[in-house]
């Protein structure tokens, strides 16, 4: 468990619970985005430290709330096992590319409904109605690219913690700070 982000008082801030991916996944991940996606038009990679999979975007949130989430982050990872991802292929949508993982055993589904659940339970999120779709977004534009490279070769990928992300906007973008992270025990 890390805690490397500290928030205070009542300002709203931007939360959401993500599984942050080992240093050799980000690493391929990165190599794969510079090698099949740098250039494209009008586009931009998301850098390499904000990689994750996102279990839940809460959006602007008091920082009143973060302990309750963290909570919840805690009483979940004490009974989740590590999930174990694998890249699929590339897809995008009207604002980013992305890689879509398949989540052997559902585990990171499970993960991410039980996630989902304790939030909503808190009053502090409302679950998607669509189904949850594990992914890493790798790339963001204000119109698709088409591009269509072969999925990056990670291996399983094994996240071993669940993190508190703040979202701080910027001129430059978002910076991802992680308020906390704690260990999957199961």
């Amino acid at each position: 468990m890390s805690s490397p982000s500290s928030v205070e008082g009542h300002e709203p801030i931007r939360l959401f619970a993500a599984l942050p991916l080992p240093g050799d996944a980000l690493e391929r991940l990165a190599a794969w985005q510079r090698r099949e996606l740098e250039g494209a038009r009008e586009a931009r990679l998301v850098p390499r430290g904000h990689l994750h999979v996102t279990l839940a975007f809460l959006g602007r949130r008091p920082a009143s709330d973060v302990d309750g989430v963290l909570g919840v982050l805690h009483a979940v990872a004490r009974k989740a096992s590590p999930p174990v991802l694998t890249a699929s292929r590339y897809r995008e949508t009207r604002s980013v590319g992305m890689v879509l993982l398949d989540d052997e055993d559902d585990r990171a589904s499970r993960l991410a409904a039980e996630v989902g659940e304790g939030l909503e339970r808190l009053g502090v999120y409302e679950r998607e109605r669509r189904r949850w779709l594990p992914h890493v977004t790798v790339l963001r534009f204000r119109r698709p690219t088409r591009l269509q490279p072969p999925p990056p070769e990670l291996g399983r990928v094994t996240p071993s913690e669940v993190a508190l992300y703040h979202s701080v906007l910027r001129p430059s973008g978002a910076q991802y700070e992680i308020v906390e992270s704690v260990a999957l025990d199961a």
